[in-house]
């Protein structure tokens, strides 16, 4: 007992010294670490532009004013905002590691993100989660999690885990988790499936939020989804939808990202009359996407110009996700908050010229600051680059004579129709087989089926990225180059590839868990690209992705049909066709 108390006064006494120092600074009886000097800018309490420096001791802002540093930037003729924060998004979608995705987001202000680890987490079970933690620890762009609610995502999925509350309960302790990730499981909530509520019980035994993800609930669905302790919702894809989870007390996270981009249908919620229950989110951001229109700084630029208030914009961007996920030391400018700044040139072009962490210089006109790499202990490294567990399959894995049903797909959208059934490929009638290769447990399931509308006219398409379980996913001309993608892509242990006559046209390698690459931003999305144009030249439609269209293909639970490794399923009916 001495021993721990000792421990506890030291402890005491170094945030005591800590304190004093903040208030000397603050009181001007000492020089500031940094001081911004002849700032302008964002009052997210006031809603206005104010003036004065800026000083910084300790990582956090103490005062506004006039005063000293022993280190001084001059901001005029810039605009200082607090840091931005995306309030939800999966750092798997951009296909490189978590440090690759700090280096990324950084210049574009981001300071903290709130990152649902769900599709990792699918593959690995909680050592996904421990490796995402350990893989973002100290980085500098803080990453806070939201613990996934739904792995797998349905029942009839084959995900490489099956976690309860018992399983996910202790993360709810750990200093960087918010609460529970969005509950996709709605209809489980409504019916009061012991299971699912249960996920939310836990998070709120621990004092946690809980997210959403409903789209078109209405009625008294949604009343019973939202009494359940549900707080948000990122899938509001219409205003309609919007304002009547708002007027029921829920918070609107506004997305803007690359599979699904709302920002533009929810303008009217950015007036005065509800923007305070808004905040932005990327939900998935690909490559492209992050290096040619930025993260929430590109969110912030399209809404003003879509004529949002410059500095309503900034409120939404920063301070209200720190508000709703109770990080009350961030996302304004002002004394006790920490030192996270995205100095912008204006409030209209809103490019970022330079970013502070913590009162720490992290990127200034084009220059980043080094980041190393977090220490990830060598079990979680060793499973992470081991998660492909599967016979490999030849072409009469493929073949089948049977009737199977037809995915329709739709342009522009993820959703599906029902299309009847088919016994073969069809090129004519843009008829081509798909199928779902089981890849965690080696069960041999592989489920088969057929879908139109995706354009190929010669070889197969494959990739490990399909949601939610991500088993490998192909879609084929012929069974032979099915098979040959599919081995192509155990071999590197994940991937993306596309394949004509057995030789490899387009190759992206994801051994991170099947889901992220351990190469650069730039050399991920060159070889992405490179392998969208070896799709397109076989035929795929130039308005698909031929990828990320793929993906969505296995994911169950967005209507009509879907495929999994127990073969096409009727959403909407919940039965095996």
């Amino acid at each position: 007992m001495a021993g721990y108390t000792e421990s506890y006064a030291g402890k005491i006494n170094r945030k005591l010294l800590k304190k004093q120092r903040i208030i000397e600074v603050a009181a001007g009886r000492e020089k500031a670490d940094l001081v911004l000097k002849n700032a302008t800018y964002v009052n997210v309490f006031s809603g206005e532009l104010c003036t004065g420096d800026i000083a910084v001791a300790e990582g956090l802002i103490v005062g506004l004013g006039q005063y000293e540093g022993l280190q001084e930037a001059d901001m005029s003729g810039c605009i200082v905002c607090p840091g931005l924060i995306d309030a939800h998004i999966h750092l798997e979608s951009a296909l490189v590691s978590p440090r690759e995705f700090v280096k990324a987001v950084l210049p574009h202000g981001t300071t903290t993100v709130i990152c649902d680890p769900h599709e990792i987490t699918n593959v690995m079970g909680t050592d996904g989660i421990d490796y995402m933690l350990q893989a973002t620890e100290g980085l500098p762009v803080d990453v806070r999690f939201m613990i996934p609610s739904c792995v797998p995502a349905a029942p009839m999925e084959e995900a490489g885990a099956n976690l309860d509350y018992r399983d996910v309960d202790s993360f709810f302790d750990h200093p960087r988790v918010q609460g529970l990730a969005e509950m996709m499981n709605y209809p489980g909530v409504i019916a009061g499936d012991g299971a699912t509520v249960a996920k939310i019980v836990a998070s709120q035994a621990h004092h946690k939020k809980i997210d959403g993800h409903a789209p078109d609930l209405q009625g008294k669905d949604l009343d019973a989804y939202i009494a359940a302790g549900v707080y948000s919702d990122h899938e509001c894809h219409d205003v309609e939808d919007a304002l009547a989870k708002l007027r029921r007390g829920q918070f609107i996270m506004i997305r803007e990202g690359t599979a699904a981009r709302n920002l533009e249908a929810l303008m009217p919620l950015l007036t005065e009359k509800y923007y305070d229950r808004c905040m932005f989110c990327t939900d998935d951001k690909h490559p492209s996407d992050l290096l040619e229109k930025g993260h929430i700084d590109y969110i912030v630029r399209k809404a003003v110009a879509l004529g949002c208030d410059p500095i309503m914009a900034v409120q939404v961007a920063c301070h209200h996700a720190a508000r709703y996920f109770l990080l009350n030391n961030r996302g304004a400018i002002a004394p006790g908050y920490l030192a996270d700044f995205a100095v912008v040139d204006n409030l209209r072009d809103f490019n970022v010229v330079t970013v502070y962490k913590k009162g720490r210089l992290v990127y200034d006109h084009g220059v980043l600051a080094e980041i190393a790499p977090p220490p990830v202990e060598g079990y979680l490294q060793a499973r992470v680059h081991d998660t492909f567990h599967l016979t490999r399959p030849t072409a009469g894995s493929f073949a089948d004579s049977r009737p199977r049903a037809v995915l329709g797909m739709v342009p522009g959208e993820i959703t599906t129709t029902d299309r009847g059934y088919a016994t073969a490929v069809d090129l004519e009638r843009d008829i081509l087989k798909i199928a779902v290769v089981e890849r965690h447990k080696n069960t041999r399931h592989i489920g088969l089926g057929y879908i139109q509308g995706y354009g190929l006219k010669s070889g197969a398409v494959a990739t490990s990225v399909s949601h939610d379980s991500h088993n490998i996913i192909v879609v084929g001309t012929n069974d032979e180059d099915m098979a040959s993608a599919v081995n192509h892509i155990a071999d590197n242990h994940g991937g993306i590839t596309v394949v004509e006559g057995g030789r490899v046209l387009g190759d992206l390698p994801l051994p991170i868990a099947g889901l992220m690459s351990d190469g650069t931003l730039e050399a991920v999305n060159e070889a992405l690209e490179s392998a969208k144009a070896a799709a397109h030249a076989l035929g795929v439609g130039p308005d698909i992705d031929p990828f990320m269209t793929l993906s969505f293909m296995a994911l169950p639970v967005i209507p009509t049909l879907r495929l999994t490794t127990r073969g096409v399923l009727d959403v909407t009916r919940q039965q095996d066709i």
